[in-house]
């Protein structure tokens, strides 16, 4: 009896012990993340979540490792550190924001904190853990309720998203390009939606040959210019090829 008294009272102590450590990393990485530099990401990792900080606020994210969709990819963390620090340059507060390539939501989380008016893309077998995502860390929080939608690259987009009803502002993609087959789908994504008045902002990190094709097609497509270039992480800001244009897309049209 004494001897089962005793583990009892170890194994509280360790969890206390345990519980105590947990706090004191947790205020050190909070330590850290207020030092950043550059596109560094501030965030730190606990065995069931990921936790960042963006827009003064904790943003915790849920991950599902079957997929590339359910993982958070460096593009991600250099965009929205990105919008973060450059907001007189490029403001999306109240502006119809398309993110394509959604994948666990935190660009669009970030971006909706920053106050502009989301809607969350991805294939749809992906769509709930997006959605989990933007709800739990934008209710009660933004200025507008982000929305998530299903978007297949290159399939059906002028009956799913025809041009003359759904423009937006800004489109956001963040390390869309790797490693897959549906480049030529994309481009074509990119194309449809960045209409006269809007602008594309693209990060990626270069990895392998064809992220430096599709990378040059890119720029073939669209009149383009580098916001930043830090090694292998670049960020684009593109429009499309016609000068002049009809003006901002106020408003853009949301999905039901």
């Amino acid at each position: 009896m004494d001897h089962l008294s005793v583990g009892g009272e170890e194994s509280v102590r360790s969890r206390v012990d345990m519980k105590q450590e947990e706090e004191e990393n947790e205020k050190k990485q909070k330590d850290v993340c207020e030092k950043r530099q550059g596109w560094t990401p501030c965030f730190f990792r606990r065995p069931d979540r990921e936790k960042y900080f963006y827009v003064g606020h904790d943003i915790i994210v849920q991950e599902a490792l079957d997929s590339y969709a359910g993982m958070i990819w460096p593009a991600a963390l250099a965009l929205c550190q990105y919008l973060e620090s450059n907001q007189q340059q490029v403001s999306v507060q109240d502006k119809a924001v398309l993110e394509i390539g959604a994948g666990t939501g935190l660009l669009s989380i970030v971006a909706s904190l920053l106050g502009a008016w989301v809607t969350a893309t991805d294939l749809p077998e992906v769509l709930g853990n997006l959605r989990f995502n933007l709800s739990k860390n934008t209710r009660g929080r933004c200025r507008h309720t982000p929305q998530v939608a299903p978007l297949s690259w290159g399939y059906d987009l002028e009956r799913s998203y025809p041009t003359s009803v759904y423009r937006y502002d800004y489109i956001l993609a963040a390390d869309v390009v790797y490693h897959h087959d549906f480049l030529d789908q994309l481009l074509a994504t990119m194309k449809h939606f960045c209409q006269p008045g809007t602008t594309l902002i693209w990060a990626n990190k270069v990895r392998v040959e064809s992220d430096l094709v599709f990378m040059d097609k890119f720029q073939k497509a669209f009149q383009t210019k580098v916001l930043v270039e830090d090694g292998e992480m670049k960020i684009f800001m593109a429009t499309c090829g016609g000068l002049g244009g009809e003006g901002p897309a106020r408003g853009g049209r949301r999905l039901p």
